[in-house]
This record gives C-alpha cells, sequence and structure tokens, in this order.
C-alpha cells in the first residue's frame, strides 16, 4: 500500500546513535518508515535493530540524533510516552504476566472502569472487536492464563494488546523467531491486514527470505550502521545476506555422504507425560548411529519438546527405555548424562540454557563443574573457565565479546550463538540439538551448520529437532516426522518432497491429494507453559 507523496513518514529518525559505555551499538543511523507499509530492519545479531527500535519505543535515551512522528519532533522518556504518541513494539521475548488471563493481560494498566470497578464485559467487547477485525483467535483464549497458551498465540496477545492501547506504529522484534512455518504465514497475513488499515510496521528480522516475503523496504544494519535501504521487490537474498555480514554466504551447501558406524543412541518404545499428566510421546522408538544425524520434524507441540527432554535426562520417562552404548541410561540425571557424553541444546534458552543474571564465563561453567580441567579435586578453576568463555565468545563471534557480559545483556540470536557452542565444545559422544539455529542470524546459522555436520563426520550421534524444514532436509541424514506424540515415518531427505513433510506433518498419507490435505497445523491441547523465549510447550 503506497503512501500519498505528500504525506510525512509515519517515522523518521536521524542520525540516531546509542553507546553502552565503550560499545556504539548505533552510529548516526538514519531510518525513516512511511505510513502504511512494512519496513523491515534487517541484519546479523548484535547489529543494533533493536537497539535503534528501543530508542524509538522509549526504552533508551539515545546520545545523539532526533525522533519525528508523523512529521512532528518527538522525544520520548519512557514507553508510556512512546505508547501515547501510538508506537508499540511487540518484545522478541513476550512481556505477558503468566498468571493472569489473556483480557487481564491485554488491558492491564488500561482498564475501563464505571463507577470505579473494572468494566470487564465493556474490555472484553473492546477485545473481542479487535480479534473479529484482524481475524485473531485470541478471543476464545481470553479467560485461560497465558501460561497455558503456546508461543503462536501468546504473540498474537501481544499484538492485540498494542492495538487496543491504540497503537498506529507497530515494532515486530523478531516475530518469526519461535514460530512454526504455518504461524509465521498467518503472522504475515495479519501484518498485511494491518497495513490494509493504514497502520505502519517495523519488522526487525535477521531472515532473508521473510523480510523479502513481508516488507516494502528493507534497511540493512551493520556493527551498529546502516549500510543500505533497498525496496524489497528489487532486492535478493544473495544480496542482502552480503550487505548484513560483508561477504559471500554459503546458501547452498551439499550434504557429504557419510557411513554410519556403530548404534550410539537406542530409544525404545519410549513413553512420556507432559507437565498435566497427558501422554505427549507414545511408543517412540529409534536409533541413531555415530556419523549419522536424524532430524525430527513436525508442527511444534507435537511432543518434540517432551522426547528431547528424556534424552537429555530433565524429563522423567513413563515407560521404555533410552540406551546409550548398549548401556540403559533411562534414569541417569542431567549430571550424569553429561559426563558419560551426552550433549544438550535447549530449546528455551532463557530458562534452560542460561542463568540471565550470571556473566558467560560462570554460564560456561554450567554443565562443566564437575569435569577437568575445569574442576580439580572438588575446586573450580576459575581461570581454566575463563578461558574456556572467552574461546567460545571468540570462535562463535559472540556479541558483544566480553566473557564478563551478563546473559541477559545478549540479544536472543548471540545467546543462542553461545549456548550452542557450548554445548560443543564439550566433546561429547551423542548431542540432542532443539532448535539449534533458531533467532540465529544467516552467516551464524552458517556457522553453526558446518559445525554440527563437522561433528557428526568426527563420529557423534546427533538428533536434531527443528521447525525449520530446510535445516532438517540440509543436515539429516535420515528425517523422523512426528504428529500427536508418534513418529509417523522415517524418510530419506532426498526421497521426499517439502509437500509431502508437510502432508506427515499434518497426520496424512504422504501420497495423498495434497488438494485434501489441511495447512499442516494440528490442533493440539496445550499441555505445558512456555518460558517467555520458549519452544512451543504447547
Amino acid at each position: 500500500m503506497a503512501p500519498p507523496e505528500t504525506a510525512a513518514p509515519a517515522v523518521r529518525l536521524d542520525g540516531i546513535t546509542k553507546r553502552f559505555g565503550d560499545v556504539v551499538a548505533n552510529d548516526g543511523v538514519d531510518f525513516t518508515l512511511e505510513r502504511g507499509t512494512v519496513h523491515a530492519l534487517l541484519g546479523e545479531n548484535g547489529s543494533g535493530k533493536t537497539t535503534l527500535m528501543s530508542v524509538l519505543y522509549g526504552l533508551y535515551d539515545q546520545d545523539a540524533g532526533t525522533i519525528a512522528i508523523d512529521g512532528q519532533p518527538r522525544a520520548f522518556d519512557s514507553p508510556r510516552d512512546a505508547m501515547d504518541a501510538g508506537v508499540g513494539m511487540i518484545h522478541q521475548h513476550f512481556q505477558l504476566v503468566e498468571p493472569m488471563t489473556v483480557l487481564q493481560n491485554v488491558i492491564l494498566g488500561h482498564e475501563p472502569t464505571e463507577n470505579g470497578l473494572v468494566d470487564e464485559a465493556a474490555a472484553r467487547d473492546d477485545v473481542e472487536a479487535i480479534c473479529s477485525r484482524y481475524d485473531f483467535d485470541v478471543d476464545r483464549y481470553l479467560d485461560t492464563p497465558v501460561r497455558e497458551l503456546d508461543l503462536g498465540a501468546r504473540q498474537r496477545v501481544e499484538i492485540v494488546k498494542s492495538l487496543y492501547r491504540g497503537a498506529e506504529i507497530l515494532v515486530l522484534d523478531e516475530p518469526t523467531a519461535v514460530l512454526t512455518p504455518q504461524e509465521a504465514d498467518r503472522l504475515f497475513d495479519v501484518m498485511d491486514e494491518l497495513t490494509a488499515s493504514g497502520r505502519s510496521l517495523v519488522f526487525i528480522t535477521h531472515k532473508l527470505d521473510e523480510a523479502l516475503t513481508a516488507a516494502d523496504e528493507i534497511t540493512v544494519l551493520r556493527d551498529g550502521a546502516a549500510v543500505g535501504t533497498v525496496a524489497a521487490a528489487d532486492a535478493t537474498e544473495r544480496e542482502l545476506a552480503r550487505l548484513m555480514v560483508g561477504r559471500e554466504v554459503l546458501f547452498d551447501r551439499e550434504r557429504r555422504e557419510t557411513a554410519p558406524g556403530e548404534p550410539l543412541l537406542a530409544v525404545e518404545d519410549l513413553r512420556v507425560r507432559g507437565d498435566r499428566g497427558l501422554e505427549r510421546v507414545r511408543e517412540v522408538g529409534f536409533t541413531v548411529r555415530e556419523r549419522e544425524i536424524l532430524g525430527v520434524a513436525g508442527v511444534q507441540g507435537n511432543g518434540q519438546t517432551e522426547l528431547v527432554e528424556a534424552l537429555a535426562g530433565l524429563r522423567p520417562v513413563a515407560s521404555g527405555a533410552i540406551r546409550f552404548r548398549g548401556e540403559d541410561v533411562t534414569g541417569l540425571s542431567r549430571r550424569e548424562r553429561i559426563e558419560a557424553g551426552i550433549a544438550y541444546v535447549p530449546e528455551d534458552r532463557q530458562t534452560e540454557g542460561l542463568v540471565q543474571d550470571y556473566d558467560l564465563v560462570h554460564n560456561a561453567l554450567l554443565g562443566n563443574h564437575t569435569i577437568e580441567p575445569y574442576a580439580r579435586r572438588g575446586f573450580v578453576d576459575w581461570a581454566a573457565v575463563r578461558e574456556h568463555a572467552e574461546e567460545i565468545v571468540r570462535e562463535y563471534d559472540v556479541q558483544p565479546p566480553t566473557p564478563d557480559a551478563e546473559a541477559a545483556s545478549l540479544s536472543g540470536g548471540n545467546q543462542q550463538k553461545f549456548i550452542a557452542g557450548r554445548e560443543i565444545e564439550h566433546d561429547p559422544d551423542v548431542m540432542v540439538a532443539a532448535h539449534p539455529t533458531r533467532g540465529v542470524d544467516v552467516g551464524s546459522i552458517e556457522f553453526i551448520h558446518d559445525r554440527l555436520l563437522a561433528l557428526r563426520d568426527a563420529g557423534l550421534a546427533i538428533v536434531l529437532v527443528s521447525s525449520k524444514l530446510e535445516e532438517i532436509r540440509t543436515l539429516s541424514d535420515r528425517i523422523a516426522v512426528m504428529y500427536e506424540g508418534e513418529f509417523v515415518d522415517t524418510v530419506d531427505p532426498d526421497a521426499v518432497t517439502d509437500e509431502e513433510l508437510g502432508l506427515l506433518m499434518a497426520g496424512r498419507d504422504r501420497g495423498e491429494d495434497p488438494t485434501d490435505a489441511r495447512r499442516g497445523e494440528a490442533e493440539v491441547e496445550p499441555d505445558r507453559a512456555d518460558g517467555p523465549d520458549g519452544g512451543g510447550r504447547a
């Protein structure tokens, strides 16, 4: 939807500079958002995308530069000021109160009152009207505690909350980082509806294809500076990747064939229950050998979370067995499995992968506190731990590049890179990797994929769970499709199409006519709560 040529831009940022000590997060950035359009802000993790929009949203004061909204100069001292000016922001890590209901979250701080009491009926009518206007299904969850919702539903709650508060300019920070492809498609439809109604959107992302699909214009940030703005219709993924990382990026990777060795991990008739006691994994069995990657594909919420937690030793097994090198490890703790050689990249980096208040040195120790050279005779060798943290930061390009940074200060993608590096550098025999590149930029995805393939070639057995079909197809030697807690088929990635995988993920036979199939979305009863950056626990 093209704005009138005479209309002032919805947002104009001129020369925005923001420093954190010696770190320059934004370096004289210019950015213009036209009315009724989607403008993608594209860049690597740590390139300054979220910081720039946090300045617009009043979370940070800029050190230099100006902000104009609808042609009027503005200065925001807080998010409240920005919201009053019609600016809303959907954060990558959702800002919801989990024990409260959806309706309570949406109206929190903006409750309509009558005779001094909250007019819940009026609030409900307003929220239902918003849901109806944009074809959200949030209205059916209004009385449900947020902790019981999956991530896609939580994100829609965040959008409804901003619209309820009158946002005309909406910043979406990495909105697809925790969504399935089907949920991402739904989000893009919502974005079209929002711009058609005259709203203006900033779409923060590191995903090239999504920027090209959803945006009208794309501005690329690198090392805190804007290095180019292009029309999405005239851009290509290769050109955008070169702008993002300053070099050519390998997109087409041919999977190297290897000869699988001895069985390392064997699962027999595994049954696992979720947090509410419902059976989430049903009689799953498989074997992964040396020099082999087994990819597990499926619409999120079909038991993948419970499966990987059982493999890692974080969730009890109801029945069945897990064997490592022929030994039954079903009853071993997470620490005992680490010591045995089973590494784990968790899907929820914030609550399972890192201690947010710890610096990276202390986070590097997690899982290593009983293992030499990091511990000797019951005492931690902090010099060795620091060296380990420095190596991860350096080798995996974690930003900011200091082991003294708190985990909470890192962007989601940089947190993910640190966790992947820590687990890979454990020198394991088996790797259980749940969404290892979730929220990670294109250059880092290339790096992590190369590391996983190198681990496989060196003799590891890897179980890879991912919602990205491209990732599953690129890395896996075999693909197991999971639906409603069961492995419905195991296929050769070279002998199956995306369409056939989609049918299997939807619980259909891959030989069916695709016109008779659903879109690949499984209606699954919520069974457990997500962390704020969790991974589709319902």
